[in-house]
């Protein structure tokens, strides 16, 4: 610091001290505004993140099952076997392979086993044919309003069909 001969402070040094100050609050001014900017950006960007549409955790409901109902109301998943003629059963089928079990179709291989009813049902003899499964138009079940239930099933013959069914019929599953 510049001093005249008396120990006072020249008015030169006094100014430079001035400015000096004047500058080092600015600077710290600016300082304090940087840091108040950068917490306010900080802060925007987390309440941000949390408002994006992405960003919300909140784990999705699963699927709702897909079931096929049975004859006794019972809900099936991949059943091996299934019956369709309820009232006697005169026609099953048996040895399904699920090739696939998704949330619009699903598909399987297996057996029709049909009762000739000749003479009479009682007296009649089963034939298999060979069959490609696929159910389909899944809707809710009424009883259970949270599980899809397939509502139709359609049979592709792969060889011969009982007559007089065609090789490729579908059935509208009510029970």
């Amino acid at each position: 610091m510049d001093t005249s001969g008396d120990g006072r402070p020249t008015r030169t040094s006094r100014s430079r001290t001035s400015r000096s100050r004047a500058s080092r609050s600015r600077a710290s001014r600016s300082a304090s505004a940087l840091r108040t900017a950068a917490l306010l950006c900080g802060a925007a960007a987390v309440l941000t993140a949390g408002a994006a549409p992405g960003a919300a955790q909140t784990p999705r409901p699963a699927p709702a099952p897909v079931v096929v109902v049975d004859c006794f109301s019972k809900p099936q998943v991949r059943p091996e076997q299934y019956l369709l003629a309820c009232g006697d059963g005169n026609n099953q089928l048996v040895r399904l392979r699920w090739e696939n079990w998704g949330p619009r179709t699903a598909t399987a291989t297996g057996t029709d086993l049909v009762n000739d009813c000749r003479p009479y049902c009682a007296a009649g003899r089963f034939h298999p044919y060979p069959v490609t499964v696929t159910l389909a138009h899944p809707k809710p079940w009424p009883e259970h309003p949270d599980t899809l239930r397939f509502t139709t099933i359609r049979l592709l013959y792969t060889d011969t069909a009982p007559a007089p069914v065609p090789k490729d019929v579908t059935y509208s599953l009510d029970y």
